[in-house]
């Protein structure tokens, strides 16, 4: 037997996450008994509980995390207290940290010239034997403090403002005749920021110029023609328009990713429905209505952004293919590539990064198709998964408790099948090694009610629950031992009141040769007579 070296949780009043997703830390000593307030590894306690015995909940629990080799036994028996016991060894790496901190539905905008896209690793989506690139290293965005740009960038950005400048003054951004101006300098706002007011036009005019590879003069060009397009197009006005909430399901907003940025899911599979479809594309005049509704979407989510040197500014974009309808359909092809024309144009470096899920194997040509019209720079921020990495991939960019149930994280937000958290109840994830048994003890220390949920990514692993008491030589089962299969329930949700003193035990056995990603956050309630 391998010597156990438990992981507990740290004797603090408040959780305080680490700030990277490398940093995983070392866990304290554990607290003495009954004094020193303790809270689970990873899931805090609720940030504003509602009810007056809170910094006694926080000394209720201590959580220790055991790693042990799978020894197989009967199925759907039940593991006792003295299993636990006789295959304890050493500790699971501990759960990676979580990090605290837009293009279209259709295509991801053009992009700069200037940066070389990192070499790519292939991935096998299901249905295919070839292979989908996937980014190595993620897109890092560039400053926009201007004390942080180079001598080149610093002296194209302060070109371009007397180029701005100077169009300003003649008022050469609007059509207005000779006879209409005055001496007062034009006023223009993009974005709502407006021009050469602020720090925030430095952010708005960098984005031009790494578009254009900081060429002054296409970028100037560049600014000037989507200011005139704002105006035609009459985004200011369109924001302000109600168009219904028909395609909610097909583009929406969700949480942040690891860094901060507004996470926007793009749902191509919702165009499967027959009458959906119809009203969407059947006709020019619907293509042009569905066009202004996403340019409205656009341009809502951006004005949201924060614009200072030092701010959020760009979108994290999820476009997800399942069930996509194929490159067949002549009416999609035209709306994406109005759509497409009009993202190159007029809104320059708004993706950070640009994942792909549920890839299937006909996008493989279409990607190899458009590859040579992308520039490197907007390569660069492209990451694809096939249907059985998706959920994996999108782990590695957004905090479980942010990503959505249905894409294989814990996310609530506008559902309410797990009403006792939220996004701010953080989680723990632990890595379930190929043929070993992860097991999660809550040691209770004072009377009380342990709530938790738990999930592991695709399942197909055993789950138990068992409470065992200090004192008493039984073991009360919560849940028998269970196969969990992917078309199972993705979110197991349990309670229990605690009358004596012990220790729940959450126990996961994975007899498969892939490793596995668990994930589970629980909260400390009162106990009630």
């Amino acid at each position: 037997m391998a010597d156990e070296t438990p992981q507990i949780a740290p004797p603090q009043a408040t959780h305080q996450p680490p700030s990277t997703e490398e940093e995983t830390g070392t866990p304290p000593p554990p607290p003495e008994p009954k004094s020193a307030p303790v809270t689970e590894n990873e899931p805090p306690l609720a940030t504003e509980p509602p009810f007056p015995i809170e910094e006694k909940l926080k000394e209720a629990v201590t959580v220790v995390e055991k790693e042990t080799p799978l020894t197989l036994s009967p199925p759907e028996q039940p593991l006792t207290a003295e299993h636990v016991a006789a295959t304890a060894t050493a500790t699971a790496t501990p759960a990676p940290p979580i990090s605290q901190p837009l293009a279209s539905v259709l295509a991801a905008p053009q992009e700069s010239e200037s940066a070389k896209a990192p070499k790519e690793e292939a991935i096998e989506p299901e249905k295919s034997k070839k292979k989908v690139p996937e980014s190595l290293i993620s897109f890092k965005e560039e400053s926009n403090k201007v004390s942080d740009l180079s001598d080149f960038e610093r002296r194209s950005l302060e070109e371009f403002k007397l180029l701005v400048q100077e169009a300003l003054n003649n008022r050469l951004f609007t059509s207005a005749s000779p006879s209409e101006t005055t001496n007062s300098p034009e006023e223009v706002s993009i974005w709502g920021v407006p021009l050469l007011k602020d720090d925030r036009s430095n952010v708005i005019l960098l984005k031009f110029l790494r578009a254009r590879d900081f060429k002054v003069k296409e970028s100037f060009a560049m600014l000037k023609n989507t200011i005139q397009w704002r105006r035609e197009f009459n985004v200011d006005e369109l924001i302000k328009e109600d168009m219904g909430d028909d395609l909610e399901i097909v583009v929406f907003m969700r949480g942040q990713d690891k860094d901060g940025h507004p996470v926007c899911y793009n749902v191509y599979g919702e165009f499967q429905n027959k009458e959906l479809y119809a009203k969407t594309f059947v006709d020019e005049e619907k293509r042009v209505k569905f066009l202004r509704w996403r340019i409205q979407f656009l341009e809502r989510s951006i004005r949201k952004l924060d614009f200072n040197p030092g701010g959020i500014n760009t979108i994290f974009q999820v476009s997800d293919l399942k069930n996509s309808p194929g490159p067949g359909k002549r009416e999609l092809r035209v709306a994406t590539k109005q759509a497409l024309q009009i993202l190159q144009d007029n809104y320059p470096e708004f993706v950070t990064k640009q994942v792909f899920i549920n890839v299937p194997w006909w996008y493989l040509a279409f990607y190899k198709m458009i590859s040579p019209f992308l520039t490197q720079r907007t390569k660069s921020k492209f990451v694809f998964a096939g249907p059985s990495k998706s959920a994996e991939t999108l782990l590695k960019y957004i905090p479980p408790e942010q990503l959505p149930i249905q894409y294989g994280g814990l996310g609530v937000d506008f559902c309410e099948c797990n009403p006792m958290f939220t996004a701010d109840d953080l989680l723990t994830e632990i890595t379930v090694k190929p043929a070993t048994k992860q097991t999660v003890e809550i040691i209770v220390n004072e009377k009380c009610t342990i709530v938790w949920e738990l999930r592991v990514v695709n399942w197909e692993v055993s789950y138990g629950a068992e409470y065992v008491p200090n004192e008493r030589g039984y073991t009360v089962i919560i849940q028998k031992t269970k196969k969990m299969y992917p078309t199972d329930e993705p979110v197991v949700s349990n309670s229990f009141q605690i009358i004596e003193l012990g220790k729940i035990l959450l126990t996961i056995d994975n007899p498969t040769a892939k490793k596995k990603k668990f994930l589970y956050r629980f909260k400390v309630m009162p106990y009630e007579d």
